[in-house]
């Protein structure tokens, strides 16, 4: 993400820890079958329950096994791919309805189509319990409503009075809205590189893609995995490297694999990767060139930026900005100007989001609001902080519809960036 963020509210900054403890960031999946709560890995070993799961009889008519899957320190895309492994089928069998953080404990449903029911009720892997299982409809991407976020912030210095009047100031201004930015966890974590992956494809330099995905490090980056991108870096030799990079780097193997079998192939090696996985790419980049154009507004129009300008265009009463793709139409106006002005910065053209040789990364293009306004958003309580001496924590909840972020929330909150 561009390291310049600017912010809309006007309280001050209530500097403290973001998921400190992963108990620290709690995500609960609401669809139309209601909220998928966490129950587990919020509470003491010895609370949990440990009954074995028991699968209903499957009525002659349903074929997909629902779930609800809580997990702990892992991403969406990990636990399905353990999942599958565990109980031996492919991972196009497992449906899901979004990717929910790997820094937390969340809760989702997902469905698994024609599954092995003692191998399902066997399943046992650290960190993801499954559970309440029933027969249903495949669960597809995007069949969510949105989100329950308890988030608790950590070593606050402010007495309990002063984070009462920061956190029911903020509150209120949210009401009006704030800048709806794409989350880090968009753009690779702390790696920072789906999104500079993701221009490197839709500008066809697919060599440079697979090489930026494969070798880019980042400080904190397990060591082995490290040494490993490092080494590759240097040598280039993809033989070599499938041998160095550790089991868990599962999709910069399967690329490796790829190109060891198909040198220079490197178009088709991202093709490896789940669709779900390679689209996510584009989307990135988009999100990045969004968050630009949000920054940009905010520069010329200060607190105005959230409200409806001349040659905007409205979804719901809102303000929109664009997420280009091959068939978009630029906004009117300042709107209009600032969107060409960032692709013009970027080297980009609508048609570059048409790709033929990977078309799964194309993009026909869309909008998005540029004011993100969380509901039922109140301070849940305030204690002293065990696990920072002399400091306090604060729990903040509240809901957001589906492609919100959270982070975008609590870095207007802290005033600072979240990765």
């Amino acid at each position: 993400m561009d390291k310049e963020i600017l912010f809309i509210t006007n309280t001050p900054p209530l500097k403290g820890k973001i998921k400190q403890r992963y108990s620290d960031f709690i995500v609960e999946e609401v669809t139309r079958e209601g909220i998928c709560e966490v129950q587990r890995y919020n509470k003491p070993l010895e609370k949990r329950n440990f009954e074995k799961m028991r699968i209903p009889e499957k009525p002659e008519n349903k074929e997909h096994l629902i779930l609800e899957m809580e997990k702990i320190n892992t991403d969406t895309n990990t636990a399905i791919a353990l999942i599958s492994r565990g109980i031996n089928t492919s991972k196009k069998r497992i449906g899901y309805a979004g990717l929910k953080d790997k820094r937390g404990i969340t809760a989702q449903r997902i469905s698994i189509y024609q599954p092995d029911i003692k191998k399902i009720e066997n399943f046992g892997v650290k960190g993801i319990e499954l559970r309440n299982p029933k027969w249903g409809e495949r669960i597809e991407l995007g069949e969510l409503q949105g989100n329950n976020f308890t988030i608790t912030i950590r070593d606050i210095s402010e007495t309990k009075e002063e984070i009462e009047k920061i956190v029911q100031q903020f509150v209120f201004e949210c009401g009006g809205g704030i800048p709806n930015y794409f989350g880090n966890q968009r753009f690779g974590g702390k790696r920072q590189i789906t999104h500079r992956v993701g221009k490197l494809l839709l500008l066809q330099d697919f060599k440079s893609a697979i090489e930026l995905y494969l070798t880019e490090t980042y400080e904190e980056e397990k060591p082995n995995l490290k040494n490993a991108r490092i080494n590759l870096a240097k040598t280039m030799d993809y033989s070599k490297a499938l041998k160095e990079f550790p089991f868990e780097a599962r999709t910069e193997r399967a690329i490796l694999n790829h190109l060891v079998q198909h040198p220079n192939d490197y178009a088709n090696a991202f093709s490896v990767l789940p669709k779900k996985m390679r689209y996510l790419f584009t989307h990135a980049y988009q999100s990045y060139l969004f968050n630009k154009m949000i920054k940009e507004r905010i520069k010329i129009l200060g607190k105005k930026a959230l409200t409806p300008q001349e040659g905007d265009i409205l979804e719901e009463g809102e303000v929109t900005a664009l997420l280009p793709g091959y068939e978009s139409e630029f906004a009117k106006g300042i709107q209009g100007e600032i969107e060409q002005k960032i692709l013009q910065e970027e080297n980009m053209e609508l048609k570059n989001f048409k790709v033929d040789r990977i078309a799964e990364i194309s993009s026909q293009g869309s909008r998005k609001k540029i004011s993100l306004k969380p509901q039922n958003m109140y301070l849940d309580k305030i204690g002293e902080d065990e696990f920072n001496e002399g400091k306090k924590y604060a729990t903040i909840k509240f809901y957001l519809t589906k492609g919100n972020y959270a982070t975008t929330i609590m870095q207007e909150l802290i005033k600072e960036e979240i990765f």
